[in-house]
């Protein structure tokens, strides 16, 4: 696990240094005007939503995600540090860096979500998507602090600016990072040979029949796409997500937000550390009690509750000390996103074809979220951004009521399975977690 969130901690410094860019030059020195640098960040997810699928199908496919991940990252992290001035010298050219960023990115989210998945059981899987995801918390903790010291430090070495500094060496640090992932991370129970022995491979692979209740099905690909496509499950869990990405688009623009309390660019980005290390450990211990009870709903409701607080106190008062509590209470919003993830992880458990499938098709399609959270923060609703937030709170409130509806659905089918096996006189078999 601890590999994966190493990566994923890059994932996203490499995805969202551009917003810490704009703090230093980076609007300025490309003549960027309107909404030319919204157009830069959304694009990164058009590459994002085209490539999820495809890309998790041939990870089911090869079954070697400790290649075919870290490649990607080798990928993308040279991708990063292509923002010399012989490739990024205007908006056509970072229009295309992103993009082409957000595509080969694509592949490790979905992908690594589909590997522990292939691992622990659906009662452990909050906890671990939960390890996972305090990468991109951590991210914009650990990348605000880089951010920081490269841009008040590097401005003018070379002949360029500190925001290329910054691109340049947070990717050399992803390239190492990926050539040691590929000797440290692990295949799928069935393909690990070499690292497990056979006893350990065959105990992984029976947790895994047990808690699902059926042996692995070793279906294609292709029909794992059919499975996804035709689940109405997997269709409403990303209309959900698009809502809650839409909800949670401060993230990208987090710098920007902690501008508005008047403070020099170094100090901003120093401010931005408390309230994602506050969100990792509020995450870190709703996901275990969640993991502990078996319960998703409340403990997702309950963290989305407390963001939407956070948004209402920072439309409604320009106080400095009021408006940066209020990002903590918006930070820690994403203890509620990671159990969603844990959420729909295991209810579009089996067939692993499909799961993958899934998995991939519920962040491609709320990536729309992402693409419309991007135009969501224009500088011409600063410093109060009253409009951005109460668009957080419809959408936070709108993936909330999807998910109540959600649950239910759970329920009655749990109630429909238990009343079918009294009829025939089976022993308990799977349940969906609510």
């Amino acid at each position: 696990m601890s590999i994966l969130v190493l990566i994923y901690v890059l994932n996203f410094i490499d995805r969202n240094n551009a917003s810490a860019a704009r703090l230093r030059g980076f609007e300025e020195d490309l003549n960027l005007r309107g909404t030319q640098f919204a157009s830069i960040l959304s694009v990164l997810y058009i590459g994002y939503i085209i490539m999820q699928i495809p890309s998790n199908m041939f990870l089911d496919y090869i079954g070697k995600p400790s290649l075919y991940l870290p490649t990607c990252m080798i990928i993308w992290g040279g991708i990063s540090l292509s923002s010399t001035k012989l490739i990024i010298r205007s908006f056509l050219g970072a229009i295309c860096t992103r993009f082409f960023l957000g595509f080969v990115e694509a592949a490790f989210f979905p992908g690594a979500l589909f590997l522990i998945s292939k691992w622990y059981k659906r009662t452990e899987l909050s906890q671990r998507t939960a390890l996972l995801a305090c990468g991109s918390l951590v991210s914009n903790a650990f990348g605000s602090l880089i951010a920081s010291a490269i841009l008040d430090s590097m401005e003018g070495r070379l002949g360029y600016a500190a925001w290329r500094w910054l691109f340049f060496i947070e990717g050399s640090l992803t390239v190492i990072v990926a050539i040691c992932a590929i000797f440290i991370l692990p295949d799928f129970p069935e393909t690990s040979f070499g690292w497990l022995t056979p006893a350990e491979q065959a105990l992984a692979q029976r947790r895994m029949q047990e808690d699902h209740g059926s042996v692995e099905d070793e279906k294609k690909p292709v029909s794992g796409l059919q499975l996804a496509l035709t689940d109405g499950k997997v269709w409403w869990l990303a209309i959900a997500l698009i809502a809650f990405n839409v909800s949670l688009s401060f993230n990208v623009f987090f710098p920007t937000l902690m501008s508005t309390l008047g403070y020099s660019t170094t100090i901003t980005l120093l401010l931005c550390v408390p309230p994602w290390v506050f969100a990792t450990v509020v995450a870190v211990c709703v996901s275990k009690h969640s993991d502990y009870t078996a319960e998703r709903f409340w403990h997702l409701s309950g963290s989305f509750l407390v963001g939407i607080f956070g948004f209402l106190l920072a439309m409604s008062t320009m106080n400095v000390a009021a408006r940066y509590v209020s990002l903590f209470f918006q930070a820690q919003s994403y203890a509620g996103f990671i159990c969603f993830l844990a959420w729909a992880s295991g209810s579009v458990a089996r067939p692993p074809a499909k799961r993958a499938v899934a998995l991939a098709l519920i962040n491609t399609v709320s990536s729309l979220g992402n693409v419309l959270g991007s135009y969501l923060w224009p500088k011409s609703w600063e410093p109060t951004y009253s409009k951005s937030f109460t668009v957080c709170i419809l959408t936070s409130g709108s993936g909330l009521t999807m998910c109540w509806l959600f649950k239910r659905h759970l329920a009655a089918l749990n109630a429909c399975e238990e009343k079918r096996e009294v009829e025939i006189g089976s022993k308990r078999g799977y349940r969906y977690l609510l």
